[in-house]
């Protein structure tokens, strides 16, 4: 269903149309919130009172862009007021939050959240040897130093760690993690 649909359903008061809505952007919202907060409970927050507000005022909102640009715009003016009115130091870098959120900035978040969701989904013993050997740049000897394992087991496991993710992800996404991870 497309970003329309859910928005005349979500006027229409359907919960259901929220939910698909909340599926579909929560996470990706939460990282880029997450970019100027120091808390994920706090960016967590935000981003459910984004959603809340939404709904609350659904009637009265006009999309003029896109659904997923008002999302993005009404979360970084949330995030803005918060800080204001708590005078909190829990935020960081709002001096660079752009005023208009752009659509490449939008899909890199989608891009992190996809792979995140992705990776959270390996066992605990995968995901540790693909975080070190991605995002670490750690070898494989010494992965299996750190994690006293074998180096072969490391070979296995990152091999099927690999062939999750290319099962798990949009294949450009896919392309991206290992450009990603060579770059790193």
């Amino acid at each position: 269903m497309d970003d329309q649909n859910i928005w005349d359903k979500i006027v229409d008061g359907d919960v259901a149309a929220l939910k698909i809505l909340h599926l579909k952007y929560y996470y990706p919202m939460r990282l880029w919130a997450g970019k100027y907060t120091r808390s994920n409970a706090l960016a967590e927050e935000l981003v459910s009172d984004c959603f809340i507000k939404l709904w609350e005022r659904r009637k009265f909102i006009i999309i003029e862009k896109s659904l997923k640009s008002y999302l993005y715009l009404m979360l970084r003016n949330i995030i803005v007021s918060h800080a204001r009115k708590t005078k909190d130091i829990a935020f960081v870098g709002l001096e660079n939050m752009p005023d208009i959120i752009d659509e490449s900035e939008m899909r890199n978040q989608e891009y992190y959240a996809e792979l995140y969701l992705a990776i959270q989904k390996l066992p605990e013993q995968r995901r540790k040897i693909l975080e070190l050997a991605a995002f670490d740049s750690l070898t494989y000897k010494e992965i299996a130093d750190r994690l006293e394992i074998s180096v072969n087991t490391v070979k296995t496991q990152m091999g099927r760690a690999y062939q999750f993710l290319k099962e798990e992800l949009d294949p450009n996404n896919f392309v991206l993690f290992q450009l990603l991870v060579k770059s790193a």
